[in-house]
């Protein structure tokens, strides 16, 4: 009988919703389980509070929406502004009241409804060849990359992947959809070869002598360096900060948002500060090679090495506006083919 009454308690322990309110927070998660599980586990360590976690590399909106008001999730984890709003445009997440988040995440870098916000910030920069370009100048614009001296000598992934569309979206932002299109289509005049791979593909290519410059976001560079595989490629590139001179280099997040109806709120709100604190924000910049959000807080000693630079201030939900306008600028010149 005692054996019976302590089962029928530990079930009652674990399926009451308040038990799970007050000890677990649910989060749905793009960033790879490397980067995150350490805070996660600094999370629980200092609350008490456990985090449980579903990966994916894509599909997070889809699942969300399917589940809708029966979904576990608590907070929602993503990369690029275009995957947060996303999540805010089909209605998936909630508007997050604190002024811990206000403080620790600069307004160019959260929603204007509250709806998201920053966690990391990367740039969108070229790699040059050591050995055929050499270091590229403060004067060096993306706008060059449509120019005839690179023809030929450009690589990138899709245009259509995320971290593209959002600097094609930036440029419509400050130039225009007809001076962006015209962009576009020199740049397209001067691949190597039709987009593919991803970043660190276009790093090796470099390193091939398939290309000579490539676009490609900061962290990776760092990744290549602590690969023992990688670390020629990344040795045979400068990296660059385009538009030091002009509107600053071209900056995406990485970034967090509540789910809709979060089951957990209390404890997800908890989570979403913590994240944005000093301790996960240093954490966060030695783990991935990432810039921190939060003022104040120091790049790794590596990524520090790559010198300091002027960022585009524009803010991050006008440039989401205009990725409908940047895929069918894509489109219309036909970028991957």
């Amino acid at each position: 009988m005692k054996k019976l009454l302590t089962l029928s308690a530990i079930a009652c322990a674990t399926l009451s919703p308040a038990a799970m309110a007050a000890e677990e927070v649910n989060v749905y998660s793009y960033r790879q389980p490397f980067l995150v599980e350490p805070m996660f586990n600094e999370f629980t360590k200092e609350t008490g509070i456990k985090v449980n976690v579903k990966f994916a590399k894509k599909g997070l909106a889809e699942k969300l929406a399917q589940e809708g008001e029966y979904s576990p999730a608590d907070v929602v984890l993503t990369t690029d502004i275009s995957r947060l709003a996303e999540l805010t445009n089909k209605g998936l997440v909630q508007s997050v009241d604190s002024e811990v988040i206000e403080a620790n995440v600069p307004a160019q870098y959260q929603d204007k409804e509250n709806e998201w916000f920053a966690l990391t910030l990367r740039t969108r920069n070229v790699y040059s060849s050591r050995d055929r370009v050499g270091k590229l100048g403060d004067d060096f614009n993306y706008a060059d990359l449509a120019k005839p001296e690179f023809k030929g000598k450009i690589c990138t992934r899709s245009g259509k992947h995320p971290y593209n569309v959002s600097l094609v979206s930036a440029m419509i932002a400050e130039n225009g959809e007809a001076a962006t299109k015209q962009w576009l289509e020199g740049v397209k005049a001067n691949l190597a070869r039709k987009p593919q791979g991803n970043d660190r593909a276009q790093v090796k290519a470099i390193k091939e002598g398939l290309c000579d410059v490539a676009l490609g976001n900061s962290y990776y560079l760092g990744k290549m360096v602590n690969d023992a595989e990688q670390k020629a490629w990344a040795d045979s590139v400068y990296i660059n900060f385009p538009n030091q001179e002009t509107t600053g280099t071209h900056v995406n997040i990485s970034g967090m948002a509540m789910a809709k109806y979060a089951p957990n709120q209390e404890n997800a709100l908890k989570l979403m500060e913590f994240l944005t604190g000093d301790k996960a924000q240093q954490m966060y910049a030695e783990v991935n090679y990432e810039y921190p959000v939060k003022p104040g807080v120091k790049p790794s000693e590596l990524v520090a090495s790559w010198g300091e630079f002027k960022a585009d201030p524009i803010s991050l939900d006008d440039i989401a506006s205009h990725h409908a306008a940047a895929i069918k600028l894509l489109d219309e010149v036909k970028f991957d083919l």
